[in-house]
């Protein structure tokens, strides 16, 4: 493991890049992050270890401990409490044998509560995975336990409650990326500018939420991982965030009224993240 943890903060050393995008990588590599590859952040970038955990347990995309394959968040927020939610909580627990914070004996699921998920109006809320389950019911539970064992990422557009409208924008300009001319799934597109192979031209993504269908100028090769610019100020699209299937590059949209939603660069790769942890609704 050291090994592994040392290369890893080589590599962005070398890069110039900062304490999260190396504690990113180290999560990306085992699934949490390892108290011993902590303590090798700490030496190798002279930074005290408070310092390092400090940063750890600040930001809710890392965990200290092994997750389970699955992760489900239930919202805890005023919206989702008057509406039923510490009924959900409590049903999950049971069903899973867990408390929140604590994983299943054969890491199969991470349970945790959240202050919210950024849709108040749609509670009680639950993700898993990163899919949105609103309007949740107690007898709905098992159903959702068993297509997240099953697999989530198994999606119609027509008439699934986990595929919603989003309006993004560029994070460096904040221009809009909406393509009202061209439409994928029915709606206006989200158009960038994509390059790979020496190629360079434009990809139109389904702004549903969940859908993973897109067009674009070129045939893009399975698994390539590619580049993306904003259309209007020609940045590139690159946060410090690695996909948690593949470890290739997230590309960061601002999601309309707040939030940020990153999809995987590699095609072919279904990883992508919406977090809306910061919003106030």
């Amino acid at each position: 493991m050291s090994e592994d943890a040392a290369s890893i903060i080589e590599k962005h050393q070398q890069a110039g890049n900062g304490l999260i995008s190396v504690l990113e990588d180290i999560q990306a590599k085992f699934g949490y992050l390892p108290e011993s590859a902590l303590k090798e952040v700490a030496e190798r970038t002279n930074r005290s270890l408070v310092d390092i955990y400090g940063v750890a347990t600040f930001y809710r995309a890392f965990s200290l401990h092994p997750r389970g394959k699955h992760h489900i968040a239930v919202c805890s927020g005023t919206a989702c409490h008057v509406r039923g939610g510490p009924r959900i909580a409590e049903e999950v627990q049971r069903q899973l044998g867990i408390a929140a914070g604590q994983t299943t004996a054969d890491r199969e699921f991470t349970l945790e509560t959240v202050a919210c998920l950024g849709a108040c109006a749609l509670g009680p809320i639950i993700t898993v995975d990163g899919h949105y389950f609103s309007n949740v019911r107690t007898s709905g539970i098992r159903e959702i336990l068993d297509n997240a064992r099953a697999g989530l990422d198994i999606v119609e557009v027509e008439g699934d409650d986990r595929i919603f409208p989003v309006e993004v924008s560029c994070p460096r300009c904040n221009h809009s990326l909406m393509d009202t001319e061209h439409l994928v799934d029915g709606l206006p597109a989200i158009r960038v500018t994509i390059a790979f192979n020496q190629k360079h031209g434009w990809l139109l993504l389904s702004s549903l939420y969940g859908s993973y269908n897109v067009s674009s100028e070129f045939p893009i090769p399975q698994e390539l991982v590619a580049h993306f610019f904003c259309p209007h100020c020609h940045a590139e699209l690159l946060g410090g965030s690695h996909c948690a299937e593949c470890a290739a590059p997230m590309v960061p949209m601002i999601v309309r009224g707040g939030g940020i939603v990153q999809i995987c660069s590699r095609r072919g790769c279904k990883g992508h993240m919406l977090d809306l942890s910061g919003v106030n609704v």
